[in-house]
């Protein structure tokens, strides 16, 4: 028969154990670890890629796909009109918007060394990635009548 520890048997699990259960930060897991919450530190010209609502973040993501730069430079505009975005609270309006001019400006420069273009369609995967989050947000928050 096999040792039992902590209701593990040596080599197998014990069928009662509940692997599924979501663990909390910084308590125990079944195998003894600790669950660490990671979070992307990101740089200010990320940080600046506006919030859109989602039509304009798929234009834009198909405008960098094709064009390098066209939707980041496009998106910029959006920072004026209102499109929040995470550095805006810290810097401003006017310097988030010259950021992604920046950025525009780089992928359009390097397009023609395909680190441009590259750059261009991760930034419209990134704006893609923000207006679906931000739609989740605004669908789980409670509606008022």
């Amino acid at each position: 028969m096999a040792e039992k520890e902590g209701g593990v048997e040596q080599g197998h699990i014990k069928a009662g154990d509940n692997m599924g259960a979501k663990a909390r930060v910084g308590g125990p897991t079944v195998g003894g670890g600790v669950v660490v919450e990671v979070r992307e530190k990101k740089g200010p010209l990320r940080a600046a890629i506006p919030t859109m609502p989602f039509p304009l973040a798929v234009i834009c993501l198909f405008l960098n796909t094709f064009i390098p730069g066209l939707g980041t430079f496009i998106s910029a505009f959006t920072v004026l009109c209102g499109a929040h975005s995470e550095l805006v609270s810290e810097r401003g309006v006017c310097c988030v918007f010259w950021l992604n001019v920046a950025a525009a400006l780089i992928q359009i420069l390097t397009a023609v060394i395909m680190v441009g273009w590259i750059m261009s369609i991760f930034w419209g995967m990134d704006m893609v990635i923000l207006a679906i989050s931000d739609g989740c947000r605004d669908q789980s928050a409670p509606q008022e009548v």
